[in-house]
């Protein structure tokens, strides 16, 4: 114990909060490094895989609550989701539908003139209710039904014309592992790359894809990946561009624009410290080093005047506006069809849906920001700030100093303050701009730093005041012992004299 309160009162409390600072901000540092930057000796790494949670964790939900408290406001409304839904299933039938009834379904919604069509749908595998699949089910006793049967057109013949017909993008899943049903690459439009002839090593890499049939890849105007990575189960990132067997692939997004805009090739710059946009036709969007951009997500009920049946579609009851000229997605939403996505701020929407909001984000322009100049800037300063708090807190006379004395709470009440001060910077510097400041590394840092000043000049006050009182103890018996002496001499002075 004389050890801690000497390393606490030593210097005023300043070396530990030194220590605590430069620590903290390592850390943090290396918690969020560019990924040009992230091959990190294995020990140094696993000393910030288990150090480096909190800063890694608060940051994730401090920037996924600016986002609950200020949703992306729909300005414009490029998207219209056809949804096979629940009441598609029921007047329609279970899924998988017949690749005839798709390709109805297509024409249905090419009537209307959509800018670009993308199919949220993988179909690797032919259609086993096609006429001729059918025809070799039947027995011998069905020889000439078998024979008509196997002369009508293949439903995935008829889904193709559709395509062709229609400004189609299909869908492809991206696989780190072979599958029965994968392969090693997928027919693509072009993606330039400008500033470097491949994509960097840390872009996202898919070395399989579960893609649609060749002859439907064939028939369609563009294809694209749309698998995402989650953190933690939840959905942060969306890649605009990605590396697949070495090939240069775009999101779903991205192609639908470049399908909607005739454009020839999809453009990706590239600089020394990765992906730096990702262009289509007049769109330049900035992306972060990946290729990647962070999603400002928008409430699922604000986005339902977008979705409409299938069904509807079919059986032309659907308002032509919603269609004409829309970037039209097709996809499931039918309970325990679709993959259900966890968004940052809370909500489980269908995969379709995230890929909704991605395109309505490139349209209004409100992408979030975290550039790397960002982070410098914060440690600088979180730097700046600590070193004036080691500097300020320790004096005596400072004006903390002397109410931390007469109010000993006071060190938590103003540490408590600072916070709630940073997080509503945070949130002004979001709705503004939609720059991320990570206000959480502010808390965690320089809440250390306060925490051990405060902890120093608490223990500095009480051995002063223990000194202080020991002296008061010390002098009051010095006083008694000569009271005492005086008392004792006077007795003497007084007293009679003894008789001869």
């Amino acid at each position: 114990m004389n050890f801690i309160r000497r390393l606490l009162t030593s210097g005023k409390g300043r070396p530990v909060a030194i220590g605590i600072l430069l620590w903290t901000l390592l850390i943090n540092t290396l918690t969020e490094l560019p990924p040009t930057w992230q091959n990190l000796p294995w020990p140094v790494e696993k000393v910030v895989d288990a150090v480096g949670s909190p800063f890694t964790t608060g940051r994730n939900l401090l920037f996924d609550g600016y986002q609950k408290e200020h949703t992306r406001k729909q300005q414009s409304q490029p998207v219209t989701i056809v949804a096979i839904d629940e009441k598609s299933l029921q007047e329609l039938g279970q899924w998988p539908w017949p690749r005839y009834r798709l390709a109805q379904l297509l024409d249905a919604i090419a009537v209307h003139k959509p800018a670009a069509v993308g199919l949220d749908i993988y179909m690797p595998e032919a259609d086993q209710t096609s006429p001729d699949k059918v025809a070799l089910g039947l027995g011998p006793e069905h020889k000439t039904l078998a024979q008509q049967l196997s002369q009508l057109p293949p439903n995935d013949a008829r889904l193709s014309e559709a395509l062709r017909r229609t400004p189609s993008v299909l869908s492809a899943a991206g696989f780190d592992f072979k599958a029965f049903t994968t392969t090693e690459g997928m027919r693509t439009w072009p993606v330039t790359l400008e500033g470097d002839d491949t994509l960097p090593v840390f872009v996202r890499r898919f070395d399989q894809v579960l893609a649609s049939l060749p002859q439907l890849q064939a028939a369609a105007s563009g294809q694209a990946v749309v698998s995402v990575d989650l953190e933690n189960g939840v959905v942060r990132h969306i890649p605009l561009v990605m590396n697949l067997s070495d090939q240069p692939v775009s999101t779903l997004a991205i192609e639908m624009l470049r399908v909607a805009t005739h454009s020839p090739s999809v453009n990706v710059k590239l600089s020394p410290a990765g992906v730096s946009a990702v262009e289509v036709a007049d769109l330049s969007v900035p992306t972060l080093a990946k290729g990647d951009i962070r999603l400002h997500f928008a409430k699922h009920a604000d986005m339902a005047s977008r979705h409409v049946s299938a069904t509807d579609v079919l059986s032309g009851k659907v308002d032509p506006e919603m269609l004409n000229g829309k970037l039209v997605l097709l996809g499931l939403t039918g309970a325990g069809l679709n993959d259900m996505r966890t968004t940052a701020i809370g909500e489980t929407v269908p995969g379709i849906e995230i890929q909704a909001q991605v395109i309505e984000s490139l349209f209004d322009g409100r992408i979030l920001m975290r550039p790397q100049w960002l982070k410098w800037a914060e440690s600088g300063a979180l730097l700046f700030f600590g070193g004036l708090l080691i500097w300020y807190i320790p004096r005596p006379r400072s004006a903390f100093a002397l109410y931390l004395r007469k109010v000993p709470q006071s060190g938590l009440w103003l540490t408590l303050g600072t916070n709630a001060l940073i997080a509503a910077i945070g949130l002004q510097v979001f709705i503004k701009t939609a720059y991320l400041f990570d206000a959480a590394s502010f808390f965690l840092v320089l809440g250390g730093v306060m925490g051990s000043l405060v902890s120093s000049s608490l223990a500095d006050m009480d051995i002063r005041k223990k000194a202080t009182q020991l002296a008061q103890q010390e002098q009051a018996l010095q006083e008694a012992r000569l009271a005492g002496e005086r008392e004792r001499r006077q007795a003497l002075n007084t007293a009679p004299a003894s008789a001869p």
